[in-house]
């Protein structure tokens, strides 16, 4: 039996992982910032605190644990927090974990990390893999490039502005491409590489690959309502996200990640590491995905509210 820590187990993928790891038979702790957020464990996951400021804190609530899973980052910057605050934030967790003599890490990063990115964003995630790399301990990196499941952001979203909008914009003529894996795939790549020892990279992508364009397309078919998809320039589409986030009251996408998308960085050349189709999934989902807007402002600012319900929100009665 190991003892696993998780960051966020009262989250998205975190909450997936701790179940597969209880299910497996392990011993499950939770690095968190959210211990009053709903959760389904019970007592049967430890909350300890995600307290970057006190690496000492940090070091003694590792103490003990063999397999460190790192779901932690920021997807954008905000006056509230910030990727560069992430950065250093997940700088001192790796060396908490080495003075704790945790045995090994299993991060998540991106697809197609670089240093020499101009996207803050990639750029940063391939700091924290240098990082890791030269910490000394074991590590399996991950490389999912987008997470699905039923508490996601983007495809719900997606889904929603089709339930809600004529016609739907894209950046450009929309042909770089996505390779979504589901959230449960990812837990069980995650809980498989924390029995490991051999230093890895994987990336963690899924068994279908769309276009942009088609991956709307589909979704819109899918969920019984096909719009026209027109192409836009980038600028117009941030335009049009600003407006849509104004209205929810969210940060709905931003510009970098709008040239990560349009610039093909969410999509590899390797062999998928998970199975769950997206098109299968839509279909098992089609009569609840997109009914209400799913808020990352409302998660990441109120840590007493769940991911099922509360951090959905209904804008309107359509």
């Amino acid at each position: 039996m190991l003892r696993c820590a998780v960051t966020g187990a009262y989250g998205y993928s975190g909450k997936y992982i701790a179940w597969r790891f209880l299910n497996a038979g392990h011993e499950v702790v939770t690095l968190t910032n959210s211990p009053e957020r709903p959760n389904a464990f019970g007592n049967r996951v430890a909350a300890k605190p995600l307290s970057f400021e006190n690496i000492n804190a940090l070091t003694t609530a590792l103490t003990g644990v063999d397999v460190l899973v790192n779901t932690y980052w920021v997807r954008f910057n905000h006056p509230r927090f910030k990727q560069a605050d992430a950065v250093a934030n997940t700088k001192v967790l790796f060396e908490a974990a080495f003075l704790a003599g945790v045995r090994r890490i299993v991060h998540f990063s991106i697809t197609n990390p670089s240093l020499d990115s101009p996207l803050e964003y990639f750029r940063s995630k391939a700091v924290l893999e240098q990082c890791l790399k030269d910490s000394g301990i074991s590590y399996a990196i991950l490389r999912p490039a987008i997470l699905f499941g039923r508490e996601d952001i983007l495809i719900n979203n997606i889904a929603w502005v089709l339930r809600h909008i004529p016609v739907f914009g894209i950046g450009g003529d929309g042909r770089y491409k996505v390779q979504p894996i589901h959230v449960d795939d990812m837990a069980a790549l995650a809980v498989e590489q924390s029995e490991g020892t051999k230093d890895v990279v994987i990336d963690a992508i899924g068994p279908e690959t769309f276009t942009f364009r088609d991956m709307v397309a589909t979704i819109g078919e899918l969920i019984g309502k096909p719009r026209p998809i027109i192409s836009l320039p980038p600028s117009f589409v941030w335009l049009a996200a600003q407006g849509i986030g104004r209205v929810v009251g969210d940060v709905m996408l931003t510009r970098p990640e709008i040239e990560g998308l349009m610039g093909n960085l969410l999509c590899t050349v390797s062999p998928p590491a998970g199975r769950t189709r997206l098109t299968e999934w839509i279909r098992e989902n089609k009569e609840t995905l997109g009914i209400r807007y799913a808020s990352e402002m409302a998660r990441r600012l109120d840590r007493k509210l769940g991911y099922n319900k509360e951090c959905l929100r209904d804008v309107d009665k359509h």
